[in-house]
């Protein structure tokens, strides 16, 4: 079956070819592959909806917070819900909670990702009369953010100052931090100056994201354009901040520019760090402009600019990029004597180059040098082995890939499914296609796991016709997917926007008699969220979790990160 899989997989010129032709297996009831009504295909999911999943029973008991040793999910779950359950019939009785106990609960709901939890507690929290703490406020708006639900952690913070809580620097970096990741530079700067205009002071963490935000959007020169609105405003930019625009520059191969500026900074009153050094020196080395990248070394000394490991890996990646490994191994010994710890993150870049230049013999040598030192290999070691494959040498990559699988702490089949893993999750599935191959000839046997994240690198890299024929050929060699392959073929297609295929290859899940999961339909709402079907998405979702096929938990966490206001439970 291998075989099979790797003549149907092989590189091709165009990553999305022709639909396929073929009119038998397990898709040949599939009418159409391309567009159909979202809203009529999830009429259909809800239609073969029949299963459901068992409600937990509502025990209020005081919880124990010691979890111990015991890092079963479910248990966590079982023991926070009850926890939340506890405090929440404390609060409705009239009883004023114990703020330490709410406040750890709290933060384990954010840890646990159980936000819309985690805001009710606080809630509870003020309506009894507790004063919150600065740092669990602050922490619950920053958990908010890092989730992508900056509109709720704005609302909060509006609900908290209606109470009375005064809001820091802290906290509003956290607003201006979310928005600006998600692309709201315009709504970050509005948000500056309701900061202002409250009395607080923008701190180099404001301004950094700000800038970073800027030049990402909007280019470079509006970066530096706001960073000079900053300092006529009166606001004092750190070197922090000028070290995003040296990014900014570099990134848009201004080099020259990026120079100028980096020479004018001890006028802007600051010295050049390490951090502005490495900047410079990864344009100059990527550039192939050795001359000036030594120049600039020459210059790294004293405390503040002292070459360090990330120095040291710029160095090694640019050179062995330019096929310069014999320098590249040389930079290893430099930072031997340095007293630098080596890792596999610095012999990669040169694994990787002599692989594409087919030198096996050196390729050995270096891993050698590398297990010598005790750099443990990892999953660059393993796609940098892979780039032998593209020169023709899959037996080789083979044999070095299962020389390294003597050396690790696990069994050999462990040690296959993760090197598969890792090369789909990097791009290189044909490589992984082809060194199955020769894994299957010494007696491996692919499993669901295996075969999943196959499905999930074809679509990774556009390929979703061929992830579509994986499963034909399964089928074909009397292997029956499991729902976790369905999960993965799904989401694959949801993440390339097409929901609306993710929804056939549901309906014919449901006529072959699998039986979907929660993630099953958790996969398909946030396919339907990620096309902006908002209403759709909140519908689908209230009919589901009446349904009891997705828990309420799942519903908190899916409301509260696609801002789902419509849904009513």
């Amino acid at each position: 079956m291998a075989a099979a899989l790797l003549n149907y997989v092989s590189p091709v010129t165009n990553p999305f070819p022709e639909p396929i032709k073929r009119a038998c297996g397990f898709y040949s009831q599939i009418p159409n592959l391309h567009s159909f009504s979202l809203s009529k295909g999830f009429t259909r999911v809800l239609a073969c909806t029949q299963i459901t999943i068992s409600a937990k029973d509502s025990v209020y008991t005081i919880p124990n917070w010691n979890f111990g040793k015991n890092n079963d999910p479910r248990f966590r779950d079982h023991k926070l819900n009850d926890a939340f359950l506890h405090l929440e019939y404390l609060v409705d009785k009239g009883h004023k909670p114990d703020v330490g106990q709410a406040t750890k609960l709290l933060y384990d709901l954010c840890k646990a990702n159980k936000m819309k939890k985690a805001v009710k507690v606080m809630e509870m929290m003020v309506g009894s009369g507790i004063i919150a703490d600065a740092a669990s406020y602050t922490y619950l708006v920053n958990s908010l953010c890092k989730r992508g639900n900056v509109g709720y952690a704005m609302q909060l913070v509006e609900k908290m100052e209606e109470y009375g809580y005064p809001t820091n620097t802290v906290t509003y970096n956290s607003l201006v931090r979310g928005l600006c990741l998600h692309g709201n530079l315009n709504q970050s700067l509005q948000l500056l100056d309701r900061l202002v205009q409250k009395g607080l002071v923008p701190n180099a963490f404001t301004y950094s994201f700000l800038l970073e935000a800027a030049y990402k959007e909007q280019g470079a020169d509006e970066a530096i354009k706001l960073l000079d609105d900053i300092i006529i405003k009166g606001w004092k930019p750190n070197l922090v901040s000028y070290n995003v625009l040296l990014t900014g520059l570099c990134k848009e191969g201004r080099t020259e520019e990026a120079i100028r500026l980096f020479r004018d900074l001890p006028s802007k009153g600051f010295h050049p760090n390490v951090v502005s050094y490495n900047i410079l020196l990864r344009s100059l080395c990527h550039q192939g402009r050795w001359e000036e990248a030594n120049e600039l070394l020459a210059e790294m000394d004293g405390e503040e600019r002292s070459p360090s490991i990330v120095t040291y890996n710029i160095l090694i990646g640019s050179l062995a990029l330019h096929g310069r490994t014999d320098e590249a191994l040389k930079v290893l010994d430099e930072m031997i004597k340095g007293r630098f710890r080596l890792s596999a993150t610095s012999y990669n870049p040169i694994i990787a180059r002599l692989c594409r230049e087919g030198k096996v013999d050196l390729v050995v040598k270096c891993l050698d040098q590398m297990i010598y030192r005790r750099c443990k290999p990892n999953e660059g070691t393993y796609n940098a082995v892979a780039m032998l494959c593209g020169v023709g040498k899959v037996q080789e990559a083979f044999s070095i890939i299962q020389s390294l699988g003597t050396k690790q702490n696990m069994s050999k089949r462990d040690f296959y499914k993760n090197v598969i893993a890792s090369l789909c999750r990097k791009g290189n599935t044909y490589q992984a296609f082809q060194l199955l191959y020769e894994m299957t000839r010494y007696g491996f046997n692919p499993d669901s796991y295996t075969y999943s994240s196959l499905i999930r690198g074809l679509c990774l890299e556009g390929m979703l016709e061929e992830a579509l024929e994986v499963f034909i050929i399964l089928e074909e060699y009397e292997y029956r997917p499991d729902v976790d392959n369905f999960n993965a073929l799904i989401l694959g297609f949801c993440k390339s926007k097409r929901t609306n295929l993710a929804l056939e290859v549901f309906e014919m899940m449901i006529e072959k008699g699998y039986m979907p999961n929660e993630t099953t339909y958790t996969i398909l709402v946030e396919g339907i969220a990620h096309e902006e079907e908002m209403d759709l998405s909140a519908k689908v979702l209230k009919e589901l979790h009446l349904r009891q096929v997705v828990s309420q938990s799942t519903v908190e966490r899916l409301v509260i990160q696609y801002d789902l206001e419509n849904l009513q439970l």
